[in-house]
Formats: structure tokens, C-alpha cells, sequence
């Protein structure tokens, strides 16, 4: 199964870099230029240089100040091989929760072998960008998050009994979320983590587009006679899927720009296989989570005037809407609105989706109320999270989900740990 491998990392020497919450950032995808100008601003050696570089050739560029980055000494690499441990605390709707995993090299496998699994679609332009950056770098500036199933949880224990002693990077960045960073070059810890995998699969939850890049790399090297070998593995942070901490959040739906759009004539429609109830926006919340925790299909369409609970009243509609798919994807909260709501309903079809033409999406419920007060939306769907489990059993039947099914928060940080790939 999953073959995973201690390595040395290119890590910040905070002597001359400086300090290490100055140093790193947020994933690549969910920053504007406006950050990464303030990023840069606030310390030139931040590491969206070389994750998210700029200029009128970014990616010569990033292979160029990579160079000059290692023979400055700003990032040195670890004499040993090692694994990572990193943890992650945090504290949302005034819960604190906190996960640890490992970061690791990971041994790339075709996704028909069934030993990395991904669970959501991906697009040519972000692997594009993607695969022109590790070409110029040769280089993960980010991991991949993926998460495994561990019924004794031995790895986990393995990693808490290794991160007993003070992290060597500890800070809190700007959205009040605590990094800590352990390094583990124990052999025989290193040999105990290895084997726990050996039986395991993992299961993307984060980073489709680069693992994809890494597989075209690989690729790429080998039909060219380049590299030694260390282009088959791509650095993962593994986590435990069953572990208390992690938080999966929904991504709501707004739908905008539809041609003579009635939300009650469209509410009619959606009577034939919905419960509907008329609530409050100050009830979403509460009621959303009583039905998630009782496994109803449910979802609220807001609108600025009204705000309606909508409860499937048939589950086995959707085996009769999509014969060809799983049992676990049938079931998914997303995959009743898209294919039962927007698609049949409201006649907006999956290329129009993954175009994003009529239907966007948004984090925050409070940005969804705001787009339909304001009228940037005629409607917006809010929605339960997508379980953990659900996206394991969608994962191992072989499946992708709709776009946008998943929101891992928080969200891994770039530039703890770097993986050359040589």
C-alpha cells in the first residue's frame, strides 16, 4: 500500500531569513495579489516568492531566487532524513480543537491502483501553473494534505509520544490559528511510522491539483532522462481520518443571472421531492444541525425575502436520478442539490457549473445572506459539511464529488517544510 519516506527538507534558517511566522503563508490559492504584495512587503524572503512568484517570467524567476535563496543561506536543508510533525490548533464557533500529522514523502501511485485516492474534480489551468512551477524549481514548496483510516490509531500515538518536547517552530498567524513543527530523525520512530502505512491507503483531502502535477512531473522526467529517482515520491501532511480535531466545513452556493428567475416558482417545483418549512435565518444554523445529526438530506434556500428548509423526502430518488453512481455519492448533501435542485430544477447543468456561469460559491453563510440582499445573487443554498466519512466511502468507490464538496479548515500553512525533489 502507501509507501511513506523520511526526508531531508529545505527548511528557513530564521538566523537570516528572519522569524518564521513572517516566513510563511497561506496556501497559493486563496491568496489575491494585494497579500502577496503585503506578504513580501513584510519580510522579501516570505515564501509566496517562490509559491506564488511574480514578474513578467514567474516561474525563471522563482527557479532563480530559489538559487539564490539556498546559496544566501536563507533555506538550508537538513543534513538527516526526517519526519515532520505538525499540529495545528485553532478555535471556531468558541470550540478550540487542535490535529497532528506527519509530513512525509509519499511514494506517487496512479490513481487506478487504489492506494491514493482522490474525492473531488480538477482543472487544466491550475495544473498548468502548477507543473510550469515544480519544472522551473524542481521543488514542493507545499504538501499535499491527505488523510488515512487507522482503526488503533498507532500512528497517531506514535506521533504523540514523539512531539512530547518543545516544537522547534511554534507561532500564531493573523486568523488566530497555532503551527507547531517537531522533527523526528529517530530511525527507529521513522521505521515504526513507515510500517504503520504499509497496509493503508490514503485519501486526498486537500491538494488535487498538485498531486496531479506531480504525477505529469514524474511523467515528464522519465519519457525526458530526468532525475534520480526522487521525482516519484511528493510530500503529503497525514493525518489520522478519525482524529477528534479535524473540521470539515460546507462552501455555500449562490446561484446569480438566471433568466426569469421566481423563487416561488421555483419553491413549487422543488415541492414534489422536498419537505419545505419556512424558518428564520437566526434558526439555519440549529435546524441545519439537527437534521445533519439525525441524516437527513437537507439544504436552506435564502433568499432576501425568505428562507426555506428544504428535507428530501425520498433518498431513493437519487439511485433513480444517477443509476451509475455509488450509494455513498447518491447520499451526499451536495449531490441531491446539484443534480435534483440545479440541474433538473433549475436547469443549470454541470459545464455551466464547473464554469461557474450561473452559480458561485462562498465560505461564510453571512456572505451569502449579503449577495442576496444586495442582489448579486437571486438566490444562495446553504449547507451542511460534507462528513469525513463520506468522503472516504465516495473516495473508495471510485468516485469524484461535485466541486466545492469540501473546506478543511483550517487550511495547512507553506513554508514550514520544502521537499526537493533530488
Amino acid at each position: 500500500m502507501a509507501e511513506v519516506r523520511p526526508f531531508g527538507a529545505l527548511r528557513f534558517n530564521t538566523e537570516k531569513a528572519g522569524s518564521i511566522e513572517k516566513l510563511v503563508c497561506p496556501p497559493y490559492d486563496i491568496i489575491s495579489e494585494q497579500q502577496r504584495l503585503a506578504y513580501l512587503e513584510e519580510n522579501e524572503n516570505n515564501i509566496i516568492r517562490l509559491e506564488l512568484p511574480g514578474g513578467d517570467d514567474p516561474y525563471v524567476q522563482a527557479g532563480k531566487t530559489l538559487e539564490k535563496m539556498k546559496s544566501e543561506g536563507v533555506l538550508v536543508r537538513d543534513e538527516k532524513n526526517c519526519i515532520y510533525i505538525y499540529e495545528e490548533e485553532f478555535t471556531v464557533g468558541g470550540i478550540t480543537r487542535s490535529f497532528k500529522g506527519c509530513i512525509a514523502r509519499v511514494h506517487l501511485e496512479e490513481f487506478s491502483k487504489g492506494i491514493v485516492l482522490p474525492h473531488e474534480e480538477t482543472l487544466s489551468k491550475a495544473k498548468e501553473d502548477r507543473f510550469n512551477l515544480m519544472k522551473a524549481t524542481n521543488c514542493n514548496f507545499s504538501q499535499i494534505y491527505s488523510l488515512f483510516m487507522d482503526e488503533k490509531h498507532e500512528v497517531t500515538s506514535i506521533l504523540d509520544a514523539a512531539s512530547k518536547s518543545a516544537p522547534v517552530n511554534e507561532f500564531t498567524d493573523e486568523s488566530e490559528v497555532t503551527h507547531r513543527l517537531w522533527i523526528i530523525d529517530d530511525e527507529q520512530t521513522i521505521t515504526a511510522i513507515s510500517a504503520a502505512f504499509e497496509d493503508k491507503k490514503l485519501y486526498i483531502a486537500d491538494g488535487h491539483h498538485r498531486y496531479e502535477t506531480a504525477l505529469n512531473y514524474r511523467n515528464y522526467c522519465r519519457e525526458n532522462g530526468l532525475g534520480n529517482g526522487a521525482q516519484d515520491y511528493v510530500m503529503m501532511m497525514l493525518v489520522d481520518m478519525e482524529h477528534p480535531g479535524l473540521l470539515v466545513l460546507p462552501t455555500h452556493r449562490l446561484v446569480k443571472n438566471l433568466e426569469s428567475f421566481d423563487c416561488a416558482s421555483a419553491l413549487e417545483k422543488c415541492a414534489e421531492y422536498f419537505e419545505l418549512e419556512d424558518i428564520s435565518r437566526e434558526d439555519i444554523d440549529s435546524r441545519l444541525t439537527a437534521k445533519y445529526s439525525e441524516g437527513e438530506k437537507s439544504f436552506v434556500l435564502c433568499t432576501d425575502s425568505r428562507n426555506v428548509l428544504m428535507t428530501l423526502k425520498d433518498k431513493n430518488i437519487m439511485k433513480e436520478l444517477l443509476p451509475g453512481k455509488s450509494e455513498a455519492y447518491c447520499g451526499l448533501d451536495v449531490s441531491v442539490l446539484h443534480t435534483l435542485v440545479l440541474e433538473r430544477l433549475f436547469g443549470i447543468d454541470a459545464e455551466n457549473m464547473a464554469k461557474q456561469i450561473n452559480l458561485t460559491y462562498v465560505k461564510k453563510a453571512e456572505d451569502a445572506y449579503s449577495a442576496v440582499d444586495e442582489h448579486s445573487a437571486q438566490c444562495a443554498f446553504i449547507l451542511n459539511p460534507t462528513k469525513v466519512t463520506e468522503i472516504r466511502d465516495v473516495a473508495a468507490a471510485g468516485e469524484k464529488m461535485p466541486q466545492k464538496s469540501t473546506y478543511f479548515y483550517p487550511k495547512l500553512i507553506t513554508g514550514l517544510v520544502m521537499n526537493e525533489i533530488v
